[in-house]
């Protein structure tokens, strides 16, 4: 199983369970994606995992907040679920690619 797919399964349960959107979303995205490396996740989903990883952290962050909760504070709960869906679909690539490469019986 690829780190990949766990992290995102882990920000996915993350973003699923209860709590405003945003604080789900800024958690889930610090804990789970922040630090995975772009060269960890399939090429599919690569180029939008950076533009994701690009949004997480457009605002620039007050003193004592960091760039993605700076930018996640600026976001309607709209804006946030959008930005969740992103992740749960990029799970959905990450699943698929993992069922593709398991050898049928």
């Amino acid at each position: 199983m690829s780190s990949a797919w766990e992290h995102f399964f882990a920000a996915t349960s993350m973003l699923a369970s209860s709590g405003p959107i945003k604080h789900r979303l800024a958690e889930a995205y610090r804990i789970h994606l922040q630090k995975l490396d772009a060269e960890e996740v399939p090429k599919e989903i690569r180029e939008e995992f950076c533009s994701l990883s690009n949004c997480m952290s457009s605002v620039r962050p007050l003193r004592g907040e960091s760039a993605v909760h700076a930018t996640v504070r600026k976001m309607s709960d709209t804006e946030a679920g959008g930005v969740a869906l992103r992740i749960v679909n990029k799970l959905g690539v990450n699943a698929r690619n993992q069922g593709a490469q398991r050898p049928k019986l």
